[in-house]
């Protein structure tokens, strides 16, 4: 049977594999689902003489709806190790806790952009890049106590930048709290 000959059987037989589909996969859309993705398969591919066009047909839907149960298991299973890996409620921060955590990022932001460069670097390849001290001692040209000096600079200079954040807010609660009274 040819191209156009497979085709027409699987016209005069859709009612059939429709059946057959349905009693598989238990559902009348994902049969329908099948169903056109066997039709655009029979559209796009091409095909050798084919001696039991119907077997052919049937074998072929089948593989379709195993595919899409298998598919659809697997998907289920991605999803449902998603969710279980999502925070609960109770473990994601406050609107109050999210907000102090960006506010004292942007002060140490702030504070590592007042380094010196050397410092800077030293800095973010020891913390943010997870660099070991001896490396960053040879990427820079420089002794590892000297590569500690640094870390030991850009740490003080981060501490004093939260004092002084934690202080002038302290201050501005003072004068926020002194004008509500008055």
């Amino acid at each position: 049977m040819t191209d156009s000959g497979i085709r027409a059987v699987y016209l005069q037989e859709r009612a059939k594999l429709q059946r057959m589909l349905v009693a598989r996969l238990g559902n009348q859309d994902e049969a329908e689902d099948v169903l056109q993705e066997l039709w655009i398969k029979l559209q796009h591919g091409t095909f050798g003489p084919i001696s039991s066009p119907l077997a052919y047909l049937f074998k072929t839907a089948n593989n379709l709806a195993i595919d899409r149960r298998r598919s659809d298991l697997w998907r289920n299973v991605r999803e449902t190790s998603w969710v279980e890996v999502q925070p609960g409620a109770d473990e994601l921060p406050s609107t109050t806790d999210a907000m102090i955590a960006r506010e004292r990022l942007a002060h140490v932001e702030a504070a590592i952009a007042t380094l010196p460069e050397r410092t800077a670097r030293a800095f973010r390849l020891y913390r943010l890049d997870g660099m070991p001290q001896k490396e960053i001692a040879r990427e820079l040209g420089v002794s590892l106590s000297l590569v500690e000096k640094l870390l030991q600079q850009a740490y003080r200079c981060i501490h004093d930048a939260g004092r002084e954040n934690i202080a002038g807010s302290q201050t501005q609660q003072r004068l926020s709290s002194k004008e509500d009274r008055t």
